[in-house]
């Protein structure tokens, strides 16, 4: 299945990227000297336009990688603890899951063990890019979810179809607070026939009733 191929090759990208924590540690440097010092210190015949350009890429690329997580996309949601019946109804359809908090934290906790988080965040965006009225806003919001989880340069990028894609291009010369519907309905299928099926079997879920039901006896 597509969403398992995504999984692999995200896993085999983690991989590489831990096997090489000095390379990364060094450029990461160096675009911090680079983005701190003087252009003299570079090239005494560039000018000084260079580090404007170079501090606004910068300052672009850490808006659309925090921004979201800024506005309203918190590392987890603020819930009451499930209860062991609410535990007991995930069980049940997906979409008793998808519809408490706590359900989705569960469920987003299990994702990232797959490294496809970014399946919850980008249906998570969505749903908050629907309940915006400013026309600004909404542009905006759009603007960062398509280079956060469609653009293709995105490390976070979702697995979609092309129709889906081709539907998003041309709502985005326009958008609104549904230029993503057709995205967020295949993304949520994937993650309900491809993820849900797992994390029903995982250790997350298994624990957790567990620890539930323990709790429900001594009481």
């Amino acid at each position: 299945p597509m969403g398992s191929e995504r999984t692999e090759m995200r896993k085999r990208q983690m991989s590489t990227t831990q096997e090489t924590p000095g390379a990364a540690q060094a450029q990461h440097s160096t675009g911090n000297r680079g983005s701190n010092a003087c252009c003299f210190c570079w090239c005494c015949c560039c000018s000084c336009s260079c580090l404007t350009v170079r501090n606004q890429d910068e300052e672009r690329a850490r808006r659309t990688s925090h921004e979201l997580q800024a506005e309203g996309i918190p590392n987890c949601e603020e819930s009451p603890a499930p209860t062991l019946e609410e535990v007991n109804a995930w069980a049940q359809s997906f979409d008793k899951l998808m519809l408490t908090p706590a359900g989705r934290n569960a469920f987003r906790e299990f994702l990232r063990t797959e490294f496809s988080e970014e399946n919850m965040l980008f249906w998570m965006a969505c749903e908050e890019l629907k309940q915006e009225s400013n026309k600004s806003v909404i542009e905006e919001k759009a603007r960062l979810i398509y280079e956060d989880y469609i653009s293709i340069l995105s490390p976070k990028e979702v697995s979609l179809d092309s129709r889906v894609r081709e539907v998003i291009n041309r709502n985005m010369l326009e958008p609104s607070q549904h230029t993503f519907d057709d995205a967020q309905l295949q993304i949520y299928t994937l993650m309900h026939r491809d993820s849900y099926p797992r994390f029903m079997n995982s250790a997350i879920y298994k624990d957790l009733l567990q620890s539930l039901s323990e709790k429900s006896i001594e009481a």
